[in-house]
């Protein structure tokens, strides 16, 4: 599995992060004027970075990273990558040249930054990509694929001037306290990644979200590369058919399963090729697609939470949390899960949109058991869980729990999906990993 260490216990890093909480009040405060402060006292390293890929959007940004990290790697180039959340290991978030970072390298960086930050307000996602953008712009590289964290316009990630390119994914109703309450403000705010003359990528919109983004770049100056109009993917023999005005592409399917991902993978090429590097071929194309991963996206699982279940049965993992992903994994499940039974075990995040997230779900689910776990940040109590399915689901109350109902129920051979948050997928991946 990429991009998940081993559980232990914390680290140097780990430790230092969260010393580093007590900085700013509030976890999440959108601006960019804390981090500027900061980069200017660590020599502004957002200034001396290899080309930058830059990717906003409500669902499938990481995966859009996996696949533009992929094919950049399957053309022979170093890659570094910046992500967010992390699963079991904050580790995860910071890829330097392939290679996801060191406790000691990444330790010592942090301590240079908050010394260097001198005690100053900052938020612990910006003064980690202060970090990230330091260590990024002291180990070589030849491309850095830069996911942003939250919204666009003033997400810590913004503070880079000139990317090569950038990409916004499909947008969805999510994080509306901070971002607006209509598809049009939250476009309008991933929009705030666009600059002047740098190509941007979209995919599968609804007409309110790509209206603002098209406001958005006509002010800027962004040509866009929008599905359907600059761009065109879908399936065909076997595998996708991708077409431009640079011609059409014969693609194996995507590594990562799902239909949804041909939109993530389209939006990967389309970036790509409104870039035009000299190193992007037709080969490393289908070789990124073919070969990209990404943890807790519709992940089989194959531990010991696995081996829970009955022999014969399928256990998978997705981090999905919003309406949208839930109407995507509605679609999965319709499309390749229709050839035996579904069980749901579902756990979420306080205040996110749990009701639109599961009502997708519930005709197509034999059970549903509603899950917090110890460790699970935010979790939602099973009580909510439960009111959020209408009455449908039943307790847990924990994964291992369920699990352990759904064996002794036993049957037929049966698919079980765990989902509804990224931290639940996190504490998931870390008992699945447990050595016995």
């Amino acid at each position: 599995m990429s991009g998940a260490g081993s559980p232990e216990s914390p680290s140097r890093s780990e430790a230092i992060i969260d010393r580093l909480h007590a900085l700013h009040p509030k976890l999440i405060d959108l601006s960019l004027g804390r981090l500027r402060h900061c980069l200017d006292r660590i020599g502004n390293p957002e200034r001396r970075l290899p080309p930058v890929l830059h990717v906003a959007g409500t669902n499938g940004k990481g995966s859009t990273c996996a696949f533009l990290r992929a094919i950049a790697e399957a053309a022979g180039l170093a890659v570094h990558v910046y992500t967010s959340p992390h699963l079991v290991r904050f580790h995860e978030r910071i890829r330097l040249a392939g290679t996801l970072v060191e406790d000691a390298a990444l330790a010592a960086a942090l301590e240079e930054v908050e010394q260097a930050n001198a005690g100053a307000p900052i938020t612990v996602f910006e003064i980690t990509t202060a970090v990230a953008l330091l260590l990024f712009a002291r180990v070589p590289a030849d491309l850095l694929v830069l996911e942003v964290g939250l919204g666009g316009r003033f997400d810590a990630t913004n503070v880079i001037e000139r990317p090569v390119t950038t990409a916004i994914t499909s947008i969805g109703m999510d994080h509306m306290e901070f971002l607006g309450d209509t598809l049009a403000r939250i476009a309008h705010e991933k929009a705030g990644i666009l600059k002047p003359d740098i190509p941007c990528a979209t995919g599968l919109q609804q007409p309110e979200a790509l209206a603002s983004i098209e406001a958005e770049a006509r002010l800027v100056g962004a040509p866009l590369r929008r599905r359907g109009q600059e761009w065109h993917i879908a399936p065909h023999a076997g595998g996708l058919r991708y077409a431009d005005a640079g011609g059409t592409l014969e693609l194996p399917s995507p590594a990562l399963p799902g239909p949804h991902q041909a939109d993530n993978a389209g939006i990967a090429i389309a970036a790509l090729r409104a870039w035009t590097p000299p190193w992007l071929d037709d080969a490393a194309i289908a070789a990124g697609l073919a070969r990209a991963t990404w943890p807790a996206r519709l992940q089989q699982l194959t531990g010991r939470c696995a081996a829970l279940l009955p022999q014969g049965w399928e256990l998978w993992l997705d981090g999905g949390h919003n309406p949208a992903a839930g109407e995507v994994l509605a679609a999965h499940c319709d499309l390749a899960w229709a050839d035996r039974p579904l069980h749901l075990i579902v756990g979420m995040k306080r205040g996110k949109g749990a009701e639109g997230f599961l009502r997708p779900l519930l005709g197509r689910a034999k059970t549903i058991h509603a899950v917090a776990e110890a460790g699970q940040h935010l979790a939602m109590d099973v009580g909510g869980v439960i009111a959020a399915s209408g009455g449908a689901a039943m307790a847990g109350p924990t994964v291992r729990e369920a699990l352990v109902k759904l064996r002794l129920a036993g049957g037929a051979p049966a698919r079980v999906l765990i989902c509804g948050s990224l931290y639940l997928a996190g504490e998931v991946l870390k008992s699945d990993q447990e050595a016995a």
